[in-house]
Formats: C-alpha cells, structure tokens, sequence
C-alpha cells in the first residue's frame, strides 16, 4: 500500500514531464505545426486547476462519508490480507468504472463534464488529463459505492481508481500499434483510440478501464479499422481553446434545453437522455445518426438513388 501511495506521489509530475517530452519529439519528426501546442495548454490548465484549487474547493468529505456508510454496512468483508481480495477489489472497481464511464457517453448529466475530456482534436498524452471541473458536482463517485457494500474498503477502491485513471495515461498515444493477443482483454492504445473517435462507426464503445473485458461481454467493444482512420474530438468539434467555452459549453447548451422544456417528460429526459436526445422529433443520439446514415446507404444490391433511374431507362431501350 505505502509503494502504490509513493508511486501516485510522484506520477503527478512523470504524467506531465511524459506529455511534454511526447510533444518534443512528435513536434521535431512531424514539424512544429503538426502538433496542437494550444490544446496542450489548455489541457494542463485544466489539470492544474482542477488538482489544486478545486480540491481544495471542492473537497470530496460528501461522497466519501458516503463509501464509509455502505461499507459499515457491508454484506460481507473481503480479506484484505490475501491476494484475492486484491483481486476482487481490482474487478469489482473496474466493473464500477465501466458503468460511470458508459453513463458518462449515455447520460447528458454526466456528458456536460465528460465531453471535456473528448473535446481535444487531436489525441495525444496532454489529452489524457483534461477532465474537467465539474466532476465532482456531478455525483460520478455515486456509481463506486457498490464496492464498498460488497465489501471492498473505500480507501483500496478509490486507491484503485487513481491507478486505474494513471493507467489510462499511456493509451491516449497514437503512435503506439495494436498489440496483438494484448486487444483481447486490455484496454489499449488502439482500444482507446476508437473511444476518442467521433466517426459515427466508433461511437460509444471501449468503456473498459484497465480492461475490455465488460465491454466484450455487454457488447460495447469496437476494434480500430485499417480501412477507417480515426478523427479526434466531438461530432460537433470545438475548435475555440477559450478554456470557458471548452469547459462550459455543454452545460450552456443543456441549461438552455431545460429552460425551454415543455413538460416534464421533456425536463427529465434532457437531464437523463443520451446527448443529441430531442422531445419532439429525431435528434442526434448515437441510434439516430446511425439509422439516418443506414437510410443514405444502398445496400450492396442495391444502386443508389441517382443511378436507379439510369439503370430503369437502360432496361427499357434494350
């Protein structure tokens, strides 16, 4: 336990210290203008101000008196001093972890905080530290608190999220293949890549933390495509690096929603809905963009709209 606290100690400075190295050398083998400097900025930004003032400010005594109250009472109590409650601490808060972050993609509340993160338009190591503010006035740590009442001690479950957050660091690298036998059960660069992908064949999936595991088995698991690159940032991409805009605009956009709500049906569903979600007609959730684009498309068999009247014509003169 002392070595992991050690190790989280440190990993403050070696995340940043590896981002800007990152930047050096793709800057000085792809040219200076390759690499987006600004975005970076912001994204430490980001960091440094949600790591000092807004722990102060926003301390997490709520949520954590919270784990301490299910894990008092908790249906039974792991034993710590064998490796198998490590091992179950480790699967339970991943299982944990794999449902906020389904519900972060799925659920506008917590979309208004997690877009932040998917706001950058390009993916590199800088990217993985831009989080946001607002995460702890969303309530995220409320899906953690089965842990505890399984009977893993709060303090091993949030010690396991940090590690599993530092992990996640190195798989927002592009440079970094696929890696081979690897894909099928961890989390990877190339898994990570498609997470961060706005192309409408990537959205939503490869939820998993440190593993893939629960996406594979819940159906959320989307390999990377050779024959489709991926394209970073949101559909609708933000290309202002006014730290405001970046970290806000999401929650502008949803306050306006529930100030022109007609009913409760409506208010209830711009909070709880997938982002894109209208009342009163098709919007632009994932489903929607989907069956949209599989209308536009023939089938194989099919010609498309603009050939069918030429290959109708051609029958009739031959």
């Amino acid at each position: 336990m002392n070595v992991l606290l050690l190790i989280l100690k440190i990993s403050v400075t070696v995340v940043l210290v590896a981002s800007i190295l990152e930047a050096l050398v793709l800057s000085w083998r792809n040219g200076w203008r390759s690499y987006d400097w600004k975005a970076s900025g912001v994204s430490v930004f980001d960091f440094l101000v949600r790591e000092y003032p807004l722990r102060w400010l926003l301390p997490l005594a709520f949520w954590t008196s919270a784990m301490d109250w299910f894990y008092a009472h908790r249906f039974f109590t792991l034993p710590m001093d064998h490796w198998s409650g490590w091992a179950a601490c480790f699967i339970g808060q991943e299982f944990c972890y794999y449902w906020y972050h389904r519900a972060a993609h799925r659920v506008r509340w917590f979309w208004c905080t997690h877009a932040i993160h998917h706001s950058p338009n390009q993916l590199n190591l800088s990217a993985a530290y831009r989080f946001g503010w607002t995460g702890r006035l969303t309530g995220t740590l409320a899906f953690f608190m089965l842990a505890p009442l399984l009977g893993m001690p709060p303090r091993v479950v949030l010690l396991m999220l940090t590690l599993n957050l530092l992990y996640q660091f190195w798989i927002h690298a592009t440079w970094i293949p696929r890696l081979g036998p690897l894909e099928w059960f961890l989390n990877t660069p190339s898994a990570h890549r498609v997470h961060h992908a706005s192309n409408l064949e990537y959205l939503d999936g490869n939820y998993g933390g440190v593993l893939t595991v629960f996406d594979r088995l819940f159906g959320t698991y989307i390999p990377e495509r050779a024959d489709l690159p991926c394209r970073y940032g949101l559909v609708n991409p933000i290309t202002s690096n006014n730290i405001l805009e970046i970290e806000f605009s999401q929650w502008r956009a949803l306050f306006r929603d529930l100030a022109s709500a007609r009913s409760v049906r409506a208010f209830v569903g711009y909070l709880v809905k997938p982002p894109g979600w209208r009342p009163d007609g098709p919007g632009e959730t994932t489903e929607e963009l989907r069956q949209r684009a599989a209308l536009a498309t023939p089938a194989p068999h099919e010609a498309p709209p603009h050939l069918a009247g030429e290959r109708i014509a051609g029958s009739q003169l031959s």
